[in-house]
């Protein structure tokens, strides 16, 4: 069992429980999944990029990241419909546990005048978006190889309701909220 998931399990669910009345223990919010993606544009002139995109996103995640195609064409971007513009890996259970473990212990702390990340961040369903501007962050990407700085999304979709729940059982779980 990893560390985050006895700590949810040990203390985070016996104060979501009190703090919002619950009476069952499987009414509790909980992760379900949390997506990695890297969007990449600039991908329709140099090709290569995904290629190192998807050998930092799968060490980031721990997991072998998917090459996204674009869904339609558009003129204005030279793109057409099927080409690859994108990185993307979803991470579940034990996988998922470690990620947001590394996330909010060790890559947010690294962030250059980090105070916390937003609280405004929900989508009205419990759910939380974060995006961050480099990927240098995170311990397992090698300085040495990187060619360009790219950003990724990061989406922790939860069980809960509500964007309090969702909230409360992220704080609770160590995600550092500015407000």
């Amino acid at each position: 069992m990893t560390r985050l998931k006895e700590i949810y399990l040990k203390e985070v669910v016996p104060q979501l429980m009190k703090a919002f009345s619950y009476k069952n223990i499987m009414r509790v919010p909980r992760l379900e999944k949390i997506t990695l993606n890297m969007g990449l544009g600039e991908a329709v002139q140099n090709i290569k990029i995904l290629d190192s995109a998807v050998e930092e996103l799968s060490l980031i995640a721990g997991q072998k990241a998917v090459i996204t195609k674009a869904k339609r064409s558009i003129a204005n971007f030279k793109l057409r419909e099927g080409m690859p513009i994108g990185v993307m890996v979803t991470l579940r259970r034990d996988r998922m546990m470690e990620f947001f473990d590394k996330l909010v212990n060790i890559a947010l702390p690294r962030v250059r005048d980090f105070r916390g990340v937003s609280g405004k961040a929900f989508d009205g369903r419990g759910n939380y978006a974060l995006g961050i501007r480099e990927q240098i962050i995170f311990p397992e990407v090698n300085l040495d190889k990187i060619d360009k700085i790219k950003g990724l999304n990061v989406s922790i979709v939860t069980t809960a309701k509500t964007d309090e729940e969702g909230k409360e059982l992220l704080r609770l779980l160590g995600m550092p909220f500015r407000n």
